[in-house]
């Protein structure tokens, strides 16, 4: 579920996008505000000796910040573990000494700003012009700005830029704002590793990330100023790219459990006047679940199949998808995951089932009419092995997910090899869909043909959920036709349908002769 791919990965490609959404720094309680001072005073990172380190040419520089909060502190405790020495500016630096690190320096603003020339501030806008007192001493500093804002686009123009009109005899780099206090105290393994930096000064821009890996970060350029706007955004942001996947799934939800409350629920109050609503919560909720995993991971690979036929109908790599195709393609992730979620409840709510109430009291009707009518053997060989087969190729369909889903972590798929990732989510997550196709056979067995299950001339639910994932399976068999597999291969390495490319050859007496020939050649 990660990595870009070919047609058949179950994840969307791995592009260098947004890292996740961390906590509002500046405004959210943290960790540092429920500690003691003598708490705040040891610093939860061991001390890291940076001494002699070729990769960290920041280490023992000074570093200013600005600031008395929750985040202020934080960044202080980190930069000392990394190595730094910390001088913290304050308007009551008697009063928050307490509160940082011992090998911190706590003093009045103006005196920190002339003793470093990097300076964090770690202030909230509406406080940025009580720093216009230090304009004159501020000259030539660079300044990190690692404030976020309360809304998205909530100001015309962003934090940073606004700190860099009130000082423009200033360097300003936008960056941190997207890590938390308590990643920067408990380390980048706790949390977010991407620090965002921009600037329009490429040395400051430099200065800033070499503090950053220093302190255990990975920066990433964002570009110039004008990125500022967008990185002060993404901490606001819920979940960016899963809301496509996650209204799609509550749609499709709604879809099944509307068409399986009808049909299990509705029709029998109808025509036979019985009350089986206590179906609802619980029976009716697990015939909707696999419906909506079943579909969703065929969605995964429907867009590999759509984009292989454009690239077959084309004859090149290089033409762009749909803008709707590379979302969905961008999406397969947050899709597959969703998928196994709900394989992952349906598998819980079939273990409940026997602990209803009304399950027990249906077990003691049908044996009481067994004992009344005198059967003394129920047993149906077929509807035995239908359910032994049924329960084992789900168990199986529900591990594949499972190993899917693991392998789409980062600190998973980093440690694998490109090879070894496509296999699992091509190779593997295509079986998975087959062996779901068997899981959702065996269920149905020969109810389409049985008049009976046609409730309001509705089919059975499963009939429905088999379109997709039949077309996708149909699809990948085409596809795998050798003639059509070659030419498919040809195209993914670079072949294009009507380029020609011109070379010259040698002739016999020493001369050359210009020839033409077509790049499938």
């Amino acid at each position: 579920m990660g990595r870009e791919g070919g047609a058949g990965d179950l994840t969307s490609e791995r592009l260098p996008r947004s890292p996740r959404t961390a906590p509002f720094a500046l405004l959210l309680p943290g960790p540092a505000q429920r500690m003691s001072g003598g708490d705040m005073a040891k610093p939860l990172l061991g001390h890291r000796s940076v001494e002699g380190d070729p990769t960290a040419p920041a280490a023992g520089r000074t570093i200013g910040v600005l600031g008395s909060g929750d985040f202020a502190r934080s960044l202080a405790i980190r930069l000392v573990c990394s190595g730094f020495k910390v001088v913290v500016g304050s308007r009551n630096p008697k009063r928050k000494a307490g509160l940082f690190p011992s090998a911190a320096e706590v003093t009045f603003q103006a005196e920190a700003v002339k003793k470093t020339d990097v300076i964090f501030v770690a202030v909230f806008r509406e406080h940025y012009s009580t720093l216009c007192d230090l304009a004159d001493v501020l000259v030539g500093k660079i300044l990190v700005d690692v404030s976020n804002n309360t809304e998205i686009n909530h100001h015309k123009e962003s934090n940073a830029e606004y700190l860099a009109s009130l000082f423009p005899a200033c360097t300003v780099v936008k960056g941190f704002n997207v890590v938390s206090a308590w990643t920067l105290q408990s380390g980048a393994r706790d949390g977010n590793k991407q620090v965002l930096i921009c600037s329009n000064n490429q040395e400051a821009k430099r200065t800033v990330a070499e503090i950053a890996q220093v302190m255990g970060f990975t920066p990433v350029d964002m570009g110039c100023m004008s990125s500022a706007c967008e990185i002060e955004n993404i901490p606001l942001r819920l979940l960016p790219a899963w809301k496509i996947p996650i209204f799609l799934s509550l749609g499709l939800f709604l879809c099944f459990f509307t068409y399986n409350l009808v049909r299990q629920v509705i029709h029998p109050y109808i025509r036979e006047q019985k009350n089986k609503f206590y179906k609802i919560p619980i029976e009716v909720v697990n015939t909707t679940l696999p419906c909506v995993a079943y579909v969703m991971l065929s969605l995964v690979y429907l867009p590999g199949v759509l984009a292989a036929c454009l690239q077959l109908y084309y004859g090149t790599k290089y033409r762009r998808f749909p803008d709707w195709l590379d979302q969905w393609l961008q999406h397969r992730k947050q899709i597959g995951l969703l998928s196994f979620f709900c394989a992952a409840l349906h598998a819980v709510y079939s273990l409940c089932l026997p602990m209803r109430r009304s399950h027990r009291y249906q077990l003691i009707e049908t044996a009481v009419k067994q004992a009344v009518e005198k059967k003394m053997n129920i047993w149906v060989e077929e509807e035995v092995w239908r359910m032994e087969i049924y329960i084992s190729v789900g168990i199986i369909a529900l591990g594949l997910l499972s190993l899917l889903a693991i392998t789409s972590l980062p600190s998973i798929a980093n440690s694998l090899n490109w090879r070894e990732f496509s296999f699992i989510q091509s190779t593997l997550g295509f079986v998975a869909l087959l062996i779901s196709t068997l899981h959702t056979l065996t269920y149905g067995w020969s109810r389409a043909f049985d008049e009976n299950q046609y409730k309001f001339y509705l089919p059975p639910t499963y009939t429905l959920t088999l379109l997709v994932p039949c077309t996708v399976i149909l699809a990948k068999v085409v596809f795998s036709l050798p003639c059509i597999h070659h030419r498919l291969v040809r195209i993914r390495r670079g072949w294009e349908k009507g380029r020609y490319v011109k070379f010259v050859l040698p002739s016999t007496t020493g001369e050359y002769s210009s020839g033409e020939t077509s790049s499938h050649v």
